[in-house]
């Protein structure tokens, strides 16, 4: 199975392509997030692999956008942890540390243990695209932040791990397909994913809620992102326990149906939180 994945080979994104969809994928890694989203519609990949959310920086809003944009499936998500390392070439030392280079997230992530270590930062395009340029140039003096795969990817060596200020750091990633999953066994637990926007008027997103408030249905995530084309409007992303067609979960979206004027479902896939 073809799996795209944004960032290069050793990324957190690949290391959860395999822990969500098996150690057997061909990883196919891609510049940029719409890559991803292109490669699976166009067929050229089976599934995409790319995060929705982290437990310390919040929701990633570009691959909501695309969510909307795109005409795939969610069919599948993991909660992963993410553990940053110090990274550099071997032999390198913490004290001969100079400049760090990463993602502006995991540098955030990591900012008080940087602001110890006294060094300056860098942001880059990619945490594992920050270890390959590391190992590509050569430099003593610097080093990168990202996971033990992919100091082992290009050569180098973890110089300290588990760096992160919070330990508890999980990235939320989910798995896209152009069909959407087939039914889990029935012990399985299911979550929905949904797309919605309502008429700009007073209450409107009160009764949108109700109708899911009235089945006892759980709320797991709800994110408003602007509407294109639209000023001041909002298309809304909820995802909720249960399956989009049956029991209360279809019932509530039969009753949202008669209010929305845009409602679609996302995918109904094994809860992996």
């Amino acid at each position: 199975m073809r799996v795209a994945f944004q960032g290069e080979r050793g990324a957190y994104s690949e290391a959860a392509a395999s822990a969500l969809l098996g150690p057997a994928i061909v990883p196919v890694p891609c510049a940029t997030f719409e890559d991803v989203f292109q490669r699976v519609e166009a067929g050229d990949c089976e599934r995409g692999v790319v995060p929705i959310e982290n437990s310390l920086a919040g929701s990633v809003h570009q691959n909501y956008d695309l969510l909307l944009r795109y005409q795939l499936y969610i069919v599948g998500e993991l909660s992963f942890r993410i553990r940053h390392c110090l990274i550099a070439l071997p032999g390198v030392r913490k004290a001969d540390v100079r400049k760090v280079y990463s993602h502006w997230q995991a540098l955030a992530q990591c900012e008080r243990y940087l602001a110890r270590l006294g060094v300056a930062t860098a942001p880059f395009y990619d945490t594992a695209g920050a270890v390959k340029a590391l190992a590509e140039e050569g430099r003593n003096d610097a080093a990168a932040i990202a996971s033990r795969r992919a100091a082992e990817v290009y050569g180098l060596e973890v110089v300290e791990e588990g760096i992160e200020d919070e330990p508890e750091n999980y990235t939320r990633f989910l798995a896209l397909a152009r069909e959407p999953a087939p039914r889990p066994p029935t012990e399985v637990p299911v979550k929905t994913s949904i797309v919605f926007s309502m008429t700009n008027v007073p209450g409107a997103l009160f009764r949108a809620l109700a109708a899911f408030a009235l089945r006892d249905i759980d709320l797991t995530k709800i994110e408003s992102r602007p509407l294109k084309g639209r000023p001041w409007e909002y298309v809304f992303y909820l995802d909720f326990a249960g399956h989009a067609a049956e029991g209360p979960g279809k019932r509530a979206l039969d009753h949202l149906a008669e209010m929305a004027t845009l409602l679609r479902v996302l995918g109904s896939y094994p809860r992996g939180d």
